[in-house]
């Protein structure tokens, strides 16, 4: 049998060479949006996954700081006396969250150690007063004397809280550039930006327990949040440290207009390691202005003693003799 190669014979094996690589190229397209489906519903299930274990922790976080039944009859006391705006006020609650203490029912306490704690005060003083004759003072006096102890205890919970979140921002400080150049690695590696912030959490969590903590809100944040930039809002709101801050807005930058993010981490740590060391050499050009007054109180008298001392000694024997 003998094929003739004639013009109609190459027209129809070009025809068919077309329609089958027209077929081909319409059957990868439908294969490569399978495949690209496929990519993004394991995606999806990766995230839902990240979501769960997310919550679990949040969940077994927050199950010790469930509300017992004193914390509802403090609860039931400020409701009669009207204080539910200071219970529900935002700058209170960012307060107690940047002192560590972001459980329900930490605005309760709060609020009735402010009421609470004048009165007791008061009642302490005035029986001191009272049952101890040393402390016989006119009724004037008496009564400023309470006065003053009533305006202690109202302060004293805000000094409390004052106190403990300038303890904690400290402690904070003290372990964010490490933190910061752990972040920058496991972003350059590859981690997405929650996998480093857990990666991080959970290598400081030996040294740095308050801001692993912080850092796991985070992480937990941004895996369950619809809006990343909220994730990162709350992080500085919770810290309230101006490191923190330009950190949440180098993320919210990075996610707004696309630049890298390892870049911006990057350009961060340099910045935050430079104020660290222009903070220490501030410290170090204070030391003598600081040193001068211990000198002149401890050594100088101990350094005449020592220089005059023999002279005056040799003196008064001469004297004697």
């Amino acid at each position: 049998m003998t094929f003739a190669f004639n013009l109609e014979t190459i027209i129809i094996f070009l025809a068919a060479i077309g329609a089958f690589m027209s077929i081909l190229a319409i059957g990868m397209t439908f294969t490569q949006k399978d495949q690209l489906a496929s990519r993004m519903k394991s995606v999806a299930a990766r995230r839902e996954e990240l979501q769960r274990q997310q919550k679990e922790k949040l969940q077994q976080r927050t199950a010790r700081f469930q509300p017992k039944a004193h914390v509802g009859a403090m609860k039931a006391m400020l409701e009669k006396l009207n204080l539910q705006n200071l219970i529900a006020s935002k700058a209170l609650k960012t307060k107690l969250a940047q002192a560590g203490w972001r459980n329900p029912s930490a605005a309760v306490t709060f609020a009735f150690a402010r009421i609470v704690t004048p009165i007791l005060l008061m009642i302490v003083v005035l029986i001191l007063v009272s049952g101890v004759k040393k402390f016989d003072f006119t009724l004037p006096v008496k009564m400023m004397v309470m006065a003053g102890t009533a305006v202690i205890g109202f302060y004293l919970p805000t000094l409390l809280v004052g106190n403990t979140i300038q303890t904690r921002q400290k402690t904070l400080m003290r372990a964010f550039p490490d933190a910061l150049d752990l972040l920058v690695i496991c972003v350059e590696a590859g981690l997405s930006l929650e996998a480093a912030f857990g990666r991080v959490a959970d290598e400081i969590a030996e040294s740095s327990p308050a801001l692993t903590e912080e850092l796991g809100l985070t992480t937990a944040e941004l895996a369950f949040l619809g809006d990343r930039r909220q994730a990162f809002d709350n992080l500085a709101e919770r810290t309230g440290l101006p490191a923190m801050k330009s950190l949440s807005t180098a993320l919210i930058q990075s996610e707004k207009y696309g630049t890298p993010v390892s870049l911006a981490l990057r350009v961060l740590s340099q910045e935050n390691r430079d104020a660290r060391m222009s903070a220490a050499e501030r410290k170090a050009g204070a030391l003598p202005a600081q040193l001068t007054v211990p000198m002149i109180v401890f050594f100088l008298p101990v350094l005449f003693i020592v220089i005059i001392g023999p002279a005056v000694i040799q003196s008064i024997r001469q004297f004697q003799g």
